[in-house]
Parts: structure tokens; sequence; C-alpha cells
């Protein structure tokens, strides 16, 4: 059935695709092979450094963000290699199972779902590492499902501490592009990214960006690798092309959206990000909720998720949003199912859409019928205004 009015699309990715974006894609297309082509290649292969805070190559995969955590893998690692994991949330827990069934051997550092990377326990753990068997130390820079933001330049900080010789590896799935993320200064390796998040795109495009190191650790990584191979891109990405078929639509919608993110200034990007989530987080404190995050220095720029009280339940408010409004919301995942919902504000929005969001969630709580107390949306306008 035909629901009248714009979808608010309000989960934390896929996110919203601009118009321009979607012209762009929608574009004929074109031979991968041509120079018409090759001149877009190279385009945004440059400009899409800037993003990631970097001077350093960025390869771009046909792919999701799990093919991008997969290649950031195989491409510096070795059957049996340990890899330091910290389980902040669900994502954090899927590369962590990733690198099991590709034959790695992943020590994950347990999390309470509700708090970020904790530095100091991954640099005691380093330390106590003498033999060197961890090879790499990978976390999730947001994590999706809790909305919890990690300090990366402070994790880097503890690996230097404890001089230990580890590959840093960061997934900036759904913060790129809606927060600050310094890749060469912050001295990450690989930094795994995908396109439906901050950068605006439909899924389909996932990104490793890479340091000298990591690209020394590829010529003795001993994980086959082919499709996610990093030399064979690298080579055939000086000329602006790719080894093999490439999303060539996604990558005409990239340079759209490169375009805009340049237009509007990045820290301005990451200030209305900012906006946003201070205003959600307004609405949510002045209905009497918790969010899963516990520690105000740590609150995702992109996403807010939500705790609703003991006995009431997230996916039946979702549904009634959804059905009453138009209005999609992230949904719990593994032990936060139907416990907590996620309010997504990233990639291509105003204030009226974070109010329209927030105002949704509140006639939801009404028909719901589950105790809050209204008023949110003023508190959001009030943080807006």
């Amino acid at each position: 059935m035909h629901m009248p009015g714009r979808h608010f699309l309000q989960i934390p990715g896929p996110t919203n695709t601009p118009l321009p974006v979607l012209s762009a894609i929608a574009r004929p297309t074109i031979d991968h092979r041509g120079p018409e082509f090759g001149q877009i290649g190279a385009d945004v292969l440059a400009r899409i450094r800037p993003v990631f805070g970097t001077e350093q190559p960025v390869v771009i995969y046909p792919a999701s963000g799990t093919g991008a955590w997969e290649a950031a893998l195989v491409n510096t690692l070795s059957p049996g290699d340990g890899v330091l994991m910290y389980e902040t949330g669900w994502f954090a827990r899927l590369w962590s199972d990733l690198a099991t069934r590709l034959g790695l051997k992943p020590e994950v550092m347990a999390g309470d779902w509700r708090s970020p990377v904790d530095p100091i326990h991954i640099e005691a753990r380093l330390r106590e590492d003498r033999d060197g068997q961890i090879k790499a130390v990978c976390v999730v820079h947001n994590e999706t499902s809790t909305g919890v933001l990690s300090d990366i330049a402070a994790l880097r900080r503890a690996i230097d501490a404890a001089g230990h010789p580890a590959l840093l590896m960061v997934d900036t799935i759904s913060s790129l592009g809606s927060t600050s993320y310094l890749h060469d200064e912050w001295g990450v390796d690989v930094t795994v990214a995908g396109s439906q998040k901050g950068l605006m795109l439909p899924p389909g495009l996932s990104f490793n960006a890479i340091s000298s190191k990591a690209r020394a650790a590829s010529e003795t990584a001993g994980l086959p690798r082919a499709f996610w191979c990093w030399n064979q891109m690298l080579e055939a990405n000086a000329r602006g092309f790719f080894p093999y078929t490439p999303s060539t639509n996604l990558l005409q919608g990239l340079k759209v959206a490169l375009d805009m993110l340049e237009a509007e200034g990045l820290q301005t990007v990451f200030a209305r990000h900012k906006r946003a989530a201070a205003a959600v987080r307004a609405a949510v404190a002045h209905w009497g909720f918790e969010t899963q995050c516990q520690d105000a220095a740590h609150h995702s720029p992109s996403l807010t998720a939500v705790r609703l009280p003991e006995g009431h339940s997230a996916d039946g408010l979702r549904q009634t949003i959804l059905q009453a409004s138009n209005m999609s919301l992230g949904n719990g995942l593994g032990p936060l199912a139907d416990r907590v919902f996620r309010i997504g504000h990233l990639g291509d929005f105003n204030d009226p859409s974070v109010i329209a969001s927030v105002a949704g969630v509140e006639m939801g709580l009404r028909a719901a019928a589950i105790p809050h107390q209204s008023g949110g949306v003023d508190a959001a306008l009030t943080t807006l205004a």
C-alpha cells in the first residue's frame, strides 16, 4: 500500500541519498575502460583521501563494508595470526567472527556494549604479548549497534606506549563523513569504510585506506586473496582504472557526493551531525529514557540508541511508528534485540529533518502507550535554536 508523503529513513544506514547523487547514478553507464571513466576514477580516488584524513592510497571495492573488513585482514595477515579485538557491540563481534572463518585467531576483549574501547586494557594486553603473537589490533570507531564513539588517537598512544608493532585497523563504516577522522595523524594502518552512510550513497562501495606499514605487511601476508588484492588495485588505480569491472554508476555518484561534502565543508558537516545528535539526545533525556551509551563524552554523532523501560517492546514501537508516520528506525541487535531502538542522524539531513524524526518518535510513544514525559520536540528545538 502506498503511504503518502516522504518516507523518513532514520535508520543508521543506509541513509537518504540526495537527489544530485541519485541523478548522477542514473546517468547512462559508460565504458569502464574508456577515457571518460579514467578521469572519474582518478578524480574520486584523489578526492576521497581528505575524507579519511590521509595522503596515502584509498582502495575502492564494489562491495559492502563486510568486504572491506575481509580485505583489511587478508591483505596484511597470515593463517594463525593473532588479532586483538575489542567487543564494543554487534559489529565488533561480527568482525571477530569473520576473522575466525579466515583462519585467524582473534582474541576478543569483552566490553559492556555501553562503553568505548578501553586503551588501558589494550596497552596492558600488548605489554604481555612479549612473543609478538598479536599481529593486529582491530576496533570499531563508531559502534552502530550501541551509538558509542571510541577514541582512536588514545588507542594509538596506548599501542605506542606498549612498544608493540601490531597493525592498527579501524572500522569507520558509520562514522566516516559524519565526524572528524584522521587516518594519518592517528597512525591507523587500515581504515575500513562503506558508501551507504556519511558518504550519502546507496550500499555497494567499500574502502580501505592503507598506510605504508600496511602495504609492507601485504608483501609477506600469507592469507589467499584475489578479488581483494591491494597490489592489483593500486596498479590499475594509478591510471584511474580498476583491475575488474567496478561499480561505474556508483562511482559517478561518489564524484557528486564528494562535490557536496567539499561545498559544505567537512568541518561544517561534522558540526551539523554534532548538533543533530545533541538535539536527539535532549529529546531522549526529556522523555525520561536512557541512551545505550553511558558516557556523554563518547556519544555517537551519527546515531542514538535508546533504551526503553523494562516490559516495553522496542520492535513494537518501531512498527507503530512505521505504520503511523512512515518512518523507519533501527532495531536492536544481538542481546539488544527488542530492548533498544536506534535513531539515525547522519548523511543528508537538516534541522527540520531532525525535528520531524523526534516528533515521529514522540507520536509513536503516545500511540504505543509507553510511559514518557511529553515535550521532547520542544527540548530538541531548544537545543537546535
